[in-house]
């Protein structure tokens, strides 16, 4: 049996593009949206613990830029099962070269893309589509004293967000602007 997955690498180390391979007939497709023997390369001996769900539902709308601080560090694996997202990491490890660099992906129903977070990154997403949901599978269960974020409208960051962003949360929009002094994170 072939492959379920082209694995893509992206300009930021450690962040990687899956092209699922979906198998078509007449009635429609099946395809595979996690693999552990597939994967086992780009989840570099992680386990996925956890999985969620989001319902976004109007265009537009921003969620994010989240991440948790060690040790409580996660990877993700994110979709998006339903309408279009402009999907974001940022990478936050300080000795990186690409330490507040960002890098989208659009990810939909319809191009069957994945795009695998690691450790050391925040990530956030713009609905493109009205009714738009994400599936993300965690390497880390939640940590509300771990919890970070990044506000997604920060002119450091400069995120190039397709829309007018809008429905920002009081959570995401009350994350500080980011200083000289924003340590960044060690995953």
């Amino acid at each position: 049996m072939s492959a379920r997955f082209d694995v893509i690498s992206c300009r930021l180390a450690g962040l990687t593009l899956l092209q699922r391979k979906p198998l078509r007939d007449d009635r429609g497709y099946f395809e595979r949206l996690y693999c552990a023997d597939e994967l086992a390369a780009v989840l570099d001996g992680r386990s996925l613990v956890q999985i969620n769900h989001t319902l976004t539902a109007h265009r537009g709308t921003v969620r994010g830029m989240h991440f948790q601080h060690p040790p409580a560090s996660e990877a993700k694996l994110v979709s998006c099962l339903r309408g279009q997202v402009f999907d974001v990491a940022v990478d936050l490890r300080r000795d990186s070269p690409t330490f507040l660099c960002w890098h989208a992906e659009i990810l939909s129903a319809g191009n069957h893309l994945s795009l695998f977070i690691p450790e050391g990154f925040a990530h956030g997403f713009q609905t493109l589509e009205d009714d738009s949901e994400m599936l993300y599978f965690h390497s880390a269960p939640y940590a509300r004293e771990a919890e970070g974020g990044l506000h997604p409208l920060d002119p450091r960051l400069a995120i190039a967000w397709p829309l007018q962003p809008s429905g920002l949360s009081a959570r995401d929009s009350g994350f500080r602007l980011l200083d000289e002094q924003f340590p960044g994170v060690t995953p």
